[in-house]
């Protein structure tokens, strides 16, 4: 299978998986408090709208980055694969406490392992490198700037909500974590 393949393949997968846990795993009001404040629709609508600009400037603009670079895709593969790995580790570590919306569960705890050990919100961390792939995948600097720009500003909104939520929850213990891991990058931010 090449490179160009097995991208298409994966960042399929990925769409699947994002659709398959809005369904499965969001909460609703019965199961849980939910203080969302509207950063799901802001975020699956930036994330909509990011991947629809940046391919569409592509079909326009062709491809404008390290013109003849082979090693291009190959890039592109390796951060999705690294992306989709943090998040849905990620996710999987969460179990229970997941929700695609912000929510806090009545038996919901703070998780101080696994890649929570390194930055308090991992899965946004591969969220973030699957949009570099898909940048970088468009071959141009406008896709890429694309693909970073608006889905980055949409979570680091919804991280501040996040946090509203968790502090307002956990208190002092989720307060202490803060000020031991970073957000989404490990000893950067």
């Amino acid at each position: 299978m090449s490179v160009a393949r097995l991208f298409v393949v994966l960042y399929w997968a990925w769409v699947a998986s994002e659709v398959l846990l809005q369904l499965f795993t969001r909460t609703s009001r019965s199961k849980g408090e939910v203080k969302d404040r509207g950063s799901l629709l802001l975020l699956l609508s930036v994330i909509f709208g990011s991947i629809w600009a940046a391919m569409s400037y592509r079909d326009v603009h062709r491809s404008t980055m390290l013109r003849g670079l082979h090693g291009l895709g190959t890039a592109a593969l390796v951060l999705l694969v690294v992306g989709l790995t943090i998040r849905w580790t990620a996710i999987i570590t969460l179990g229970r406490s997941f929700s695609t919306n912000v929510a806090i569960h009545p038996t919901q705890i703070v998780h101080k392992t696994g890649l929570f050990r390194w930055v308090r919100h991992p899965s946004y961390t591969g969220m973030l490198l699957i949009f570099a792939a898909i940048g970088l995948s468009q071959g141009n600097w406008v896709s890429l700037a694309i693909m970073l720009a608006f889905p980055t500003a949409a979570l680091i909104y919804r991280i501040q909500v996040e946090e509203m939520a968790l502090t307002e929850a956990f208190g002092e213990e989720y307060v202490e974590y803060t000020r031991a891991t970073k957000r989404l990058l490990p000893g950067i931010y």
